[in-house]
């Protein structure tokens, strides 16, 4: 194949407008999202000065995903995932647009941010598996597995891009107010580009809200061990290695930098991810899957000891780049493994609850990470974050012989079968 070909072949899922416009979107509402966190993290930390309040950010992100979950992704299945997305983003307007009041009043409580970020995580339960489910939609299936790598690319683009842009604003600015306006009106721009897609659903079957319905996805999940092991080696090690809820201590008391060192930090596993997945669109992943996922949250792990024990910015950001490069590989083989292993009726559902793991990962991280913290110090709680997550692929390798054993990443080798569908 020429460099031409082999190029056009890389970027195939960007033939498709309902991609395009999808790609808009999320790039948007991350980007919203991100240089929102940043101005929150700092300014709580800002107002209580303890760690603590910072894994309460993520507590009160976390929270509604696990009371709503069965909720969301039965709503993901049986209503229009257009529809849903939409309606998400302006909720995510409205959030930002509480916070910028919250901020123009001069609130020094932060009983109030944490109300708005409960309503947030209303939002984001919802908002999950409705993203996560539309994207088989959009492209064909042979496009598939590009279309997984560039929707982590845009992710990891605005990942990069949002807290740079938070961190400067609130610096510049010298408040989180120009901050959370900025982020209502890029969602509000999420919220227009997406009323643009035109999506090719495969067809449902419309389900009645019953019990066995709504946990279908639960079911399934428990059923199919590789999917399982998958995403419940990600929870494992995120949750333990997560030192992302902690970056504002870093930035303020071990590195020594302001709001704009706290948004290089936030930026830097971005860059990593965005890099790696940049390569992976072009060079696909071949080979044993399942082993290469634990080599990566292996990765994760040393690197995340690495930044632990760093007291320079440029080892920290060097740290946290790898750090993202290695956790952008297990992103994008779990994204494959769940969405193509799930009959499109379903996908919702199990998203849903594949949401939940991410989301005890990373918001419930946060958490465990501000306690760990508030008990021992910020270091050594980073440093204890990721010798657990070696020691969790070490246990994983053993409990689920079926990641060991996982070969390529295909549609044959992932797809559902239709008879184990019907006993669900």
């Amino acid at each position: 194949m020429s460099a031409a070909a082999d190029f056009r072949a890389g970027r195939v899922a960007f033939t498709h407008p309902a991609f395009v416009y999808f790609q808009i979107a999320r790039f948007l509402i991350v980007s919203a999202v991100e240089m929102q966190a940043v101005a929150v993290g700092w300014q709580v930390y800002e107002i209580t000065k303890r760690p603590l309040d910072l894994g309460l950010v993520g507590l009160a992100q976390f929270l509604p995903g696990i009371l709503l979950f069965p909720i969301s992704g039965h709503a993901s299945d049986r209503f229009k995932r257009r529809t849903v997305l939409t309606s998400c983003y302006a909720g995510f307007a409205l959030c930002s647009g509480l916070l910028l009041v919250i901020a123009e009043r001069g609130v020094r409580s932060v009983s109030s941010i944490y109300i708005v970020l409960v309503l947030l995580g209303v939002v984001r339960s919802f908002n999950g598996p409705a993203s996560r489910s539309i994207l088989p939609q959009l492209v064909p299936d042979e496009h598939f597995h590009n279309a997984v790598t560039w929707n982590a690319t845009t992710f990891q683009a605005a990942t990069i891009l949002g807290p740079s842009f938070g961190g400067i604003l609130y610096a510049l600015l010298r408040g989180p107010s120009a901050v959370y306006a900025a982020a209502m009106l890029t969602a509000i721009g999420a919220m227009f580009s997406t009323l643009r897609i035109q999506t090719h659903p495969q067809s449902r079957r419309r389900e009645p809200m019953t019990f066995k319905t709504v946990f279908a996805g639960l079911h399934f999940i428990w059923r199919e061990k590789l999917i399982l092991g998958a995403i419940s080696l990600d929870l494992f090690a995120v949750l333990l290695g997560g030192a992302v809820a902690l970056l504002p201590v870093y930035a303020r008391e071990i590195l020594h930098t302001g709001p704009w060192g706290l948004g290089l930090l936030r930026t830097a596993p971005g860059v990593g991810a965005a890099i790696m997945a940049v390569l992976l669109a072009h060079r696909p992943l071949r080979g044993r899957s399942g082993p290469m996922l634990l080599w990566s949250v292996a990765g994760f792990g040393v690197f995340t000891i690495l930044f632990g024990i760093s007291h320079n910015l440029v080892v920290s950001l060097i740290s946290l780049v790898l750090l993202g490069a290695c956790d952008m590989v297990s992103v994008i083989i779990r994204a494959i493994l769940v969405q193509l292993g799930t009959p499109d009726e379903m996908r919702g559902r199990v998203t849903a609850v594949d949401m939940i793991f991410i989301g005890t990962s990373n918001e419930f991280g946060q958490f465990e990470s501000g306690v760990t913290a508030q008990w021992f110090g910020a270091v050594p709680a980073v440093i204890l974050g990721g010798v657990g997550t070696l020691l969790v692929i070490v246990i994983w390798a053993m409990l689920f012989p079926e990641l060991r054993k996982s070969g390529e990443l295909t549609a044959n080798a992932a797809a559902a079968d239709e008879e184990d569908l019907e006993r669900v």
